[in-house]
């Protein structure tokens, strides 16, 4: 199975450097629109995704659940909108939450350096003398992404953090520190290697104690050893069989939890003032996600006043597009699927 998937990720690196000829996804843009999202959501399994969830948080109605396909191919276990998912990248919001949080308590500043937690790191990472932890929640300090190494591979576990400073030590920086922008996975795991050492303890506790807790979460998870394998959903590249849940390296949550948080990150109800001000300097308010088998999406839209989180376990082919798969903005069916359940969300008023 992972020598023919590492094939498709050959030819997806290839397309990723190539637009998708608008005539490829054409008939999914121009479908008639459907009148509801659960007939969009059941439109979507013809177009080649395996399973949808759809959670939709609209202020004025009852909180929305929609699902297709499947949760399981194998087992035949339909598609369940209040089972656990992947979540990726959509984790890098709590990150940036928590040292908020952590920055309001004093514990510490944005403006320290990543040697200044972590001075083992000096001369090793590109800059770490240099490199602010704001720069690094905003992407900028020129940290190279660690999942470009030649050495990353997504087929495998995700590697622990040890395994990931080794693919980035004595690489050179991308660009000087503050002076650029770019997506790095590698940002967030320092970021939570810092608050690891700040906090004498794993990250994860202060967000459950000061993100989730108050929020009354508490189906967000962000170790898998936390949650039964057969709670999370399973996840497929397009025309494999092969469930790629195994492969690990990803926090997982309901659709309903994330968009619980969205909604609070959105509206002010999860911070102070203080603590709004800064979080609006450092980091954005939404997020998609992507690991191999599952693209996540979860956004607050301020003209329907609704949180609208999409959970797909099918990646490759068209069904993601050739977006950057290190967190740029997708253009395959599963963000059209996306923007037509928002269409419609409008036409309903």
């Amino acid at each position: 199975m992972k020598r023919r998937l590492r094939i498709a990720f050959a030819l997806l690196a290839v397309a990723i450097t190539v637009t998708i000829a608008p005539l490829d996804l054409l008939p999914v843009w121009i479908a008639p629109l459907p009148d509801s999202v659960q007939e969009q959501v059941d439109a979507a399994i013809e177009e080649g995704l395996d399973g949808i969830i759809v959670y939709v948080d609209q202020t004025g109605k009852p909180p929305a659940f929609f699902s297709a396909g499947w949760k399981n191919k194998a087992n035949q276990v339909p598609a369940d909108p209040h089972a656990l998912f992947k979540i990726a990248s959509i984790n890098k919001l709590y990150v940036a939450a928590a040292l908020t949080r952590m920055a309001h308590k004093g514990m510490l500043s944005l403006e320290d350096t990543l040697s200044g937690h972590l001075p083992e790191l000096t001369g090793q990472i590109a800059n770490a003398d240099r490199v602010t932890l704001r720069m690094m929640v905003r992407h900028r300090s020129g940290i190279p992404n660690f999942t470009e190494d030649e050495a990353f591979d997504w087929l495998e576990p995700m590697p622990g953090d040890d395994a990931i400073l080794e693919l980035l030590r004595d690489d050179p920086a991308d660009f000087e520190p503050d002076s650029d922008y770019a997506y790095s996975n590698s940002n967030y795991v320092l970021l939570k290697m810092v608050m690891d050492r700040v906090l004498g303890d794993r990250h994860h506790c202060f967000i459950r104690d000061e993100i989730l807790a108050p929020l009354g979460l508490t189906r967000t998870h962000f170790d898998g050893d936390e949650v039964a394998f057969d709670d999370v959903v399973s996840g497929y590249w397009y025309e494999y069989d092969d469930d790629l849940r195994e492969l690990g390296g990803s926090s997982v949550a309901t659709a309903q939890d994330v968009g619980v948080f969205v909604r609070a990150l959105n509206d002010g109800s999860l911070f102070t003032e203080a603590e709004q001000a800064t979080y609006s300097a450092i980091y954005e308010y939404g997020h998609d996600g992507w690991v191999p088998g599952y693209h996540s999406k979860a956004w607050y839209h301020e003209d329907i006043d609704a949180v609208v989180v999409q959970f797909v376990n099918t990646t490759g082919g068209e069904t993601w597009g050739t977006a950057n798969i290190i967190g740029g903005k997708a253009t395959g069916i599963s963000s059209i699927i996306y923007g037509r359940i928002l269409r419609i969300l409008r036409k309903q008023g």
